[in-house]
């Protein structure tokens, strides 16, 4: 294996968002819009009057609370600056730089950057990486991909001149079906993977892959009763995490997409069996969705309490399932022995 070059400035930031044993151990509190609506939803069942001051009051709490036990923390300044003012100083600290959502009324669910920020712009507020998410579907027509690689190509660009870790979301979709749905579940695998192919490219210099699973738990036959049909057994389901694995040339990590703490785990313990390479996680509302309501209901007390004591115990089963499932970061370029930290000129 040819050596990995890494200017200095990226070599360092990511030994910052690592744990000791050079594993991805993340806490996701980027939740914008997502989490408005949750909040929303709990003020009405609980009869509760909505306020931003809720939203980022949760992400602080939060963040003060499980950060210390995460090796780095995902945040956005827009709704979570409380939450990045609350970190672990010891903790990494990754900022989104994408816009929350899409814009519904144009084609291909095209991302856009915050406008008022940049690469330098969040390394000077403390960021130790940057986030985007790009939702993409390979069978989408060229006007419409060329611009997301493009896109992705600018991102990473920019990382690679600020020495700054780019961290690229992927979620797949197809608009012809719902993303629950049985019929997108069979898509799914195909997706993921030719999405993994396409990005895991040099060209675009990301530096972490943050990869959905690739099926829909709910469709692995044997995992829920009450699906009534299944699109795959737990055999394929593993072939696919390796195949996922065998495309990857550069670390990738899993997204919770929003299941349930439990099968986030199998899902992880699922992925150690069947030998993927994986380099971590980027844990979201899987660790600490439970706390929404509470929050609502009982305020900062009620979400200290369940912070304290189911919270911490997700972070921490997270953080062992990865000790046994995960891999190092470096492992992917072939060990540290063959990472070359150079100036940042040298790449030029």
């Amino acid at each position: 294996m040819a050596k990995k070059l890494l200017s200095k400035g990226k070599y360092q930031r990511m030994l910052k968002l690592t744990n000791d044993e050079g594993k991805i151990d993340a806490l996701a509190l980027d939740q914008r819009g997502s989490l408005v609506k949750m909040m929303k939803t709990a003020s009405e069942k609980y009869g509760k009057l909505f306020s931003m001051k809720m939203v980022y009051d949760f992400k602080k709490v939060v963040s003060r609370i499980l950060s210390p036990l995460s090796s780095a923390v995902l945040l956005d300044e827009q709704m979570g600056f409380k939450g990045i003012e609350a970190k672990d100083p010891d903790t990494g600290l990754i900022m989104s730089y994408e816009k929350t959502g899409y814009d519904a009324n144009e084609p291909g669910r095209l991302p856009s950057l915050i406008p008022d920020q940049s690469a330098q712009i969040m390394v000077s507020k403390g960021a130790d990486a940057l986030k985007v998410l790009l939702y993409f579907n390979p069978d989408d027509p060229d006007e419409i991909n060329d611009q997301k690689k493009a896109f992705a190509e600018r991102y990473g660009t920019e990382g690679l001149a600020a020495e700054t870790p780019t961290f690229f979301e992927i979620v797949t979709y197809d608009d012809r079906y719902d993303s629950k749905s049985l019929e997108f579940a069979k898509e799914k695998p195909d997706f993921v993977l030719r999405a993994m192919k396409e990005f895991t490219q040099d060209k675009y210099h990301i530096d972490v892959l943050k990869m959905e699973v690739p099926f829909n738990p709910t469709y692995i036959e044997g995992w829920d009763a009450s699906a009534g049909k299944s699109a795959y057994t737990e055999d394929q389901a593993k072939g696919y995490l390796k195949q996922l694995s065998d495309e990857a040339t550069r670390p990738f990590i899993f997204l919770s997409a929003g299941v349930p703490t439990d099968i986030f785990q199998r899902e992880l313990r699922l992925a150690g069996s069947a030998s993927a390479q994986f380099n971590g996680v980027l844990s979201g509302r899987a660790t600490w969705i439970e706390g929404v309501d509470l929050f609502v209901r009982d305020g900062e007390d009620g979400l200290v309490e369940w912070l304290k004591r189911k919270g911490t115990r997700n972070v921490t089963d997270l953080t062992k399932i990865l000790s046994e499932n995960a891999t190092p970061w470096f492992e992917a370029y072939g060990g540290k022995d063959n990472i070359q930290v150079i100036d940042i000129s040298d790449l030029k």
